[in-house]
């Protein structure tokens, strides 16, 4: 019966976005003038939830799109009839006729869809809005949405050009699989976790055309994306980023809103310190910045599971035939790790982000790493940000003064930390040797 409903949900969205689509073109033809506002969007809370689950009640949570363009997803509030979200959400550059439109639906842990508890369709005009929540055929009614908008005239000369800018708060998923942690008898969840961050106004620097694709002259690239044996290995790095980022009742949520915050998130180390939990780890991290709704996404680049993929990036990206931009990131106190005493507390240090181009599996192009580091800058201000080329000497350097910190004094293993090449490490045999094309899962060199 979900399938079903989810089946026609899927229809009426597309409905929606073309009728959407047909109301700006006759506006554009007709010669008026569409105005655009930035929008504020306050998810309150909902009661009067019908129960979902044979055991407990519901664990709802909300999806809304503007004109099905940009999407927010809100936190999970588990086995509740009541859900309080208190939650925000800024766009920038919206047309005024935009319409809102949210699902409500139940989480439902280890299944591949979640149930749909119903919906609500609203504009964007300003004001408290008190919205019936409604549901299919049977039994429409489904409990009440309350939220809060507020609507200011855009102060962006040119909206059209960039319109639906996510504009914060910054919001941030860690996942992290159990069953990841069996199959890699890891200890340490850290070590199998990823994050998913939503950074501020991506496609202000970044626009579509600057796409970076999968690297065609990278032949791990070439085993995912290219030939008939490429399906069977897409699938399986598939079900890997499935099960790395599937949302559960489980998952750590949070908003960034100072430098601190950042910090927080990169805290770990060896359980049997536990001083060292609470404090930055000297870890290196595998990023990738997607196309499909601008999120920051990564896990750290040692991590046992994660080597095991023929190319981390891909796992991030689920494949994707291009993404904004990846490669590499890590932390560290002004100057370096070699430069640090492990005495002073990290509250009083001046904290850099050291980030890279060093993918393989995409190639990004150089010249946009001064893009780059603008959005880290307009992002994470407090923090001095460094974007360097995957060749460039300091890189190596700092790299590895952060690996070897991490060993000698976090007590950090070395099986923790994967042996580093240039580009990405391409393992995963028993996947690649299905293929005729069995040379192409050997490592090679990070193509420009």
């Amino acid at each position: 019966m979900s399938h079903l409903v989810n089946a026609v949900r899927r229809s009426m969205d597309t409905a929606k976005t073309e009728a959407q689509d047909r109301a700006h073109g006759w506006a554009q033809q007709h010669g008026l003038e569409t105005k655009y506002v930035d929008v504020a969007i306050h998810f309150i809370g909902a009661n009067g939830i019908p129960k979902m689950d044979v055991v407990g009640t519901a664990d709802p949570y909300l999806v809304a799109k503007i004109d099905n363009t940009v999407t927010f997803i809100s936190t999970v509030q588990v086995n509740t009839l009541t859900p309080v979200w208190n939650e925000y959400w800024n766009v920038k550059n919206v047309p005024s006729i935009a319409s809102l439109h949210i699902q409500v639906m139940d989480k439902d842990d280890g299944t591949v869809t979640d149930d749909y508890i119903g919906s609500v369709d609203t504009t964007l005009e300003a004001g408290a809005k008190e919205l019936s929540i409604e549901g299919p055929t049977i039994r429409r009614h489904r409990g009440t949405l309350w939220l809060k908008i507020e609507s200011t005239p855009s102060t962006d000369k040119k909206p059209e050009k960039r319109p639906y800018i996510f504009d914060g708060p910054i919001r941030f998923s860690r996942h992290f699989s159990p069953t990841v942690g069996r199959l890699t008898n890891l200890d340490d969840a850290r070590l199998y976790s990823t994050w998913k961050m939503y950074l501020r106004g991506v496609r202000l620097f970044f626009d579509d055309e600057s796409a970076q694709h999968w690297n065609k002259n990278y032949k791990a690239a070439q085993t995912i994306f290219q030939g008939p044996a490429s399906i069977a290995v897409r699938s399986t790095i598939q079900a890997g980023h499935r099960m790395l980022y599937a949302r559960s009742t489980s998952n750590g949520f949070g908003v960034i809103k100072e430098p601190k915050d950042v910090l927080d998130l990169l805290h770990g180390g060896n359980s049997a310190n536990s001083l060292s939990h609470h404090r930055v780890k000297p870890a290196v991290y595998t990023y990738i910045i997607s196309m499909d709704d601008d999120s920051f996404r990564f896990s750290e680049t040692g991590a046992a599971f994660f080597v095991d993929f023929a190319s981390k990036h891909a796992l991030h990206s689920n494949c994707a035939q291009a993404v904004r931009y990846s490669g590499e990131f890590h932390p560290r106190p002004e100057g370096g790790w070699d430069h640090f005493d492990d005495q002073t507390p990290d509250d009083q240090v001046r904290w850099e982000l050291v980030i890279d181009n060093n993918s393989g599996t995409y190639s990004p192009d150089p010249m946009l790493l001064p893009t780059l580091k603008q959005l880290l800058e307009y992002n994470f201000p407090g923090f001095v940000i460094h974007a360097w080329d995957y060749n460039d000497p300091r890189l190596a350097q700092s790299r590895e003064a952060t690996r070897a910190y991490a060993l000698q004094k976090r007590g950090v293993k070395q099986d923790e930390l994967q042996p580093h090449q240039h580009g990405e490490q391409t393992s995963l045999q028993h996947m690649s040797a299905q293929s005729s094309q069995s040379s192409h899962a050997e490592g090679t060199d990070h193509a420009a």
